[in-house]
C-alpha cells in the first residue's frame, strides 16, 4: 500500500508519515519499482498501534520504546500519563470556573472583562496587599459570591480575610456558596466559611449555622456558638457553657451567655460545672456567673462561697459582696 493511500485510509498525513519513518517508528518495509514508500499489513498494524499510543498522551520517544524495548515497564510511564492527566483537567476546571465567574460578573466591553480578569488574579496574588486591594474594589467590579468565596476559603492572611468577608456580606449569592462550603470536609474550609456566614445577618444565614453546632471540629463549634449566642439563639446555650468548662474563649462565652440570661441558663452552668472536680473550672464557674444578673446568679455565687477550694471560695464571696451593695 502506497503512502498516499494509507494517510487516506489512516487519518496520518503522509508528512507525518515520513516523518515517522524517519525516526524509525513505523518504516514502510518495501519499494515499489519506481522508489515509492510501500507498507506492507505488518507496517499497517505498527502505525495503529503508534497512534493508539499517542492518543493516550505519550511521546513518539515512549512509543517507540514501548513498542521495541522487551524490558519496557509500562507501569511508572502510566502512573504519570494519569498524573499528567489529571493536571489537565484540573488547568481545565480552573479556566472554566474563571470564565464563568468573568460571566458572572457582567463585564460588557473589553476594558470591563479585562478589568475583572485583573481582580481575579489579584485576589490570588502571592501578596497579601494586593489580594487586600483586589477584595476591597471587588463589590464595585461585580466579583461573584462564587470567585469571593474561593477566594476567602483558600486565603491565610486575617488581614485579607476580613476585607474578603466584608465584600462577601454585601455581594448576592454569598450565603448559598458559603453554606455549601460549611459541610466541607476540610475543617480549615468549614472554619473560614463558617467566620464569613457570622458576619452575614439574617435568618437563613441562622439556620445553617445551628446546624454547625455539632460540627466535629472545635474551632467551628466555638464560632457557630458564639455568633449565635449574641443572636440569642437558645440552642448555643449548652455549646457555650462547655466553652466555659474547657477554658476555651470562657470570659467571651460568659459574656455572651449573660446577654440572654434566665435561670434556667444559670442552672445549666451550676448542673455542668458546680460539681467539677476541677477547681479552675469551678472558678470559671463563678466568673461566668458575675456577669449575671438576678437572684439565681446571686444564690449560686452564695453556696459557691462555701466552696472546698479556698481559691473559688473567696472569689464568690467576693464577687456575692460586690452584688450586695
Amino acid at each position: 500500500m502506497l503512502i498516499g493511500e494509507v494517510a487516506r485510509r489512516s487519518g496520518v498525513s503522509t508528512r507525518m508519515l515520513r516523518h515517522y519513518d524517519t525516526l524509525g517508528l513505523v518504516r514502510p518495509t518495501g519499494r515499489t519499482t519506481g522508489g515509492y514508500r510501500e507498507y506492507s499489513d505488518a507496517d499497517i498494524e505498527r502505525l495503529l498501534h503508534v497512534e493508539s499510543l499517542r492518543s493516550l498522551g505519550l511521546s513518539l520517544r515512549d512509543v517507540g520504546r514501548a513498542l521495541d524495548d522487551p524490558d519496557f515497564a509500562p507501569d511508572t510511564l502510566m502512573e504519570k500519563l494519569i498524573q499528567d492527566t489529571r493536571d489537565r483537567m484540573a488547568a481545565d476546571a480552573r479556566l472554566l470556573d474563571r470564565l464563568e465567574q468573568i460571566q458572572v460578573a457582567g463585564a460588557g466591553d473589553w476594558p470591563a472583562v479585562l478589568d475583572v480578569v485583573g481582580l481575579l488574579r489579584a485576589v490570588h496574588s502571592e501578596h497579601p496587599a494586593h489580594r487586600q486591594r483586589a477584595a476591597l474594589r471587588a463589590g464595585d467590579a461585580g466579583l461573584s459570591a462564587g470567585a469571593l468565596t474561593d477566594a476567602l476559603l483558600a486565603e491565610s492572611d486575617e488581614n485579607v480575610a476580613g476585607a474578603l468577608r466584608w465584600a462577601l456580606a454585601q455581594t448576592p449569592g454569598a450565603l448559598d456558596q458559603l453554606a455549601a462550603r460549611v459541610t466541607d470536609g476540610d475543617a480549615t474550609v468549614r472554619r473560614r466559611a463558617a467566620t464569613a456566614l457570622s458576619a452575614i445577618h439574617d435568618a437563613r444565614t441562622t439556620a445553617v449555622l445551628e446546624a454547625s453546632l455539632t460540627d466535629p471540629d472545635p474551632e467551628v463549634r466555638r464560632t457557630v456558638a458564639l455568633t449565635l449566642g449574641r443572636r440569642g439563639v437558645e440552642a448555643a446555650v449548652d455549646v457555650l457553657v462547655e466553652l466555659v468548662a474547657a477554658g476555651d474563649r470562657d470570659v467571651e462565652a460568659g459574656e455572651t451567655l449573660a446577654t440572654q440570661y434566665d435561670d434556667g441558663i444559670v442552672g445549666r452552668l451550676v448542673y455542668r460545672l458546680g460539681a467539677d472536680p476541677d477547681p479552675s473550672v469551678r472558678l470559671r464557674l463563678v466568673q461566668a456567673l458575675a456577669e449575671i444578673t438576678g437572684g439565681a446568679a446571686s444564690k449560686a455565687l452564695t453556696e459557691l462561697g462555701d466552696d472546698a477550694d479556698v481559691t473559688v471560695a473567696r472569689t464568690a464571696r467576693a464577687i456575692g459582696s460586690l452584688r450586695s451593695r
